[in-house]
């Protein structure tokens, strides 16, 4: 629970959540630590009410619904976007569930998955049923980092085999961004400061590694949210180059639209996927991968310490609130 914005959370015994009429309750029993987690905690997102339980990442099993969702859905291992749509509007009428309007966000809008048991509203349009082969562990990758990392590569930069693809911080989302567009036929070069996060990345698929911005790609993911690091990005794309912005920038951040105009550059924005689209991805999902992008377990009590530590080791931080 946070109190304060930037100061250490607690962890506090609360009342378990009741489901909505339209939504759920989920059981959860992984959670990720994101870099969004960190940003919410910093207070650095209009809208967070304090006090809050952060997380927006997770799988576990539906343990309750409301009157209106099928009781079916109790006993289901599940996960959900971060991105929670209304369902009901014209930009989800028309499939684009992730920059719904009226969204609600797990650990952002309401009290999220740092937490033994988490409240989805809209179930019906933000569940999404695991097959048995995915692994709790897995699924709670999916939510954010690797969900949006594959609607970049498939969706907004619509990456095709042979191109060259710089992805900038090799966090969680810039690692599924390397192993999806290398999966694509991409051929990857991984961008970060960190030797044990180029590593990883090159295990992951990246063909060549670097600490700079590299010339004359044909794609630019920026998964890193430094603005510097962004605008490098984008100059060092060649003509007619795509450059898709997912790690959350600062306000304000500086984009040289000379560039832009100049060699006729595409810059596009990605947020999460729609709980529709999943099914595609998990058909898709290289397991062993998405695995091996985890680097440290932990339980509630590790919550704070990962935050406070979150880009200090390389890999995915996992939290299992069940575990005492």
């Amino acid at each position: 629970m946070i109190e304060e914005f930037g100061r250490p959370g607690e962890v506090r015994e609360v009342p378990r959540p009741d489901p909505a009429p339209d939504g759920a309750v989920v059981q959860v029993e992984a959670t990720g630590v994101c870099r969004s987690d960190w940003h919410a905690w910093q207070g650095h997102d209009d809208g967070v009410p304090l006090p809050f339980v952060p997380g927006h990442e997770f799988a576990g099993t539906v343990v309750a619904v409301g009157s209106d969702v099928d009781r079916a859905w109790i006993g289901r291992r599940v996960t959900a976007p971060f991105v929670c749509a209304c369902g009901a509007c014209p930009t989800c009428a028309a499939g684009e569930h992730q920059v719904c309007p009226h969204q609600e966000q797990p650990g952002f809008t309401h009290d999220g998955s740092f937490a033994e048991f988490v409240a989805i509203r809209h179930a019906r349009t933000n569940l999404v049923a695991l097959p048995d082969e995915v692994s709790f562990d897995v699924a709670a990758t999916l939510g954010c980092r690797y969900a949006t990392a594959w609607r970049a590569v498939h969706r907004r930069a619509r990456v095709v085999a042979g191109e060259r693809v710089a992805v900038y911080g090799c966090g969680g989302l810039g690692l599924s961004a390397v192993i999806i567009a290398s999966r694509a036929g991409a051929e990857v070069t991984a961008v970060d400061a960190s030797p044990q996060a180029l590593e990883l990345a090159t295990r992951l698929g990246a063909a060549r590694t670097a600490g700079t911005a590299v010339p004359d790609m044909h794609v630019a993911l920026e998964c890193s949210g430094h603005p510097g690091l962004a605008d490098a990005a984008i100059r060092a794309l060649r003509r007619r180059g795509r450059h898709v912005q997912i790690g959350l920038l600062p306000g304000g951040a500086h984009v040289s639209m000379d560039a832009v105009i100049a060699g006729e550059l595409d810059v596009l924005g990605s947020h999460g996927l729609a709980a529709h689209e999943y099914p595609e991805l998990l058909r898709t999902l290289p397991h062993d991968a998405v695995a091996a992008m985890v680097g440290r377990h932990g339980r509630l009590e590790d919550a704070q310490r990962a935050l406070e530590t979150l880009g200090a080791s390389a890999g995915v931080v996992l939290i299992h609130p069940g575990e005492r």
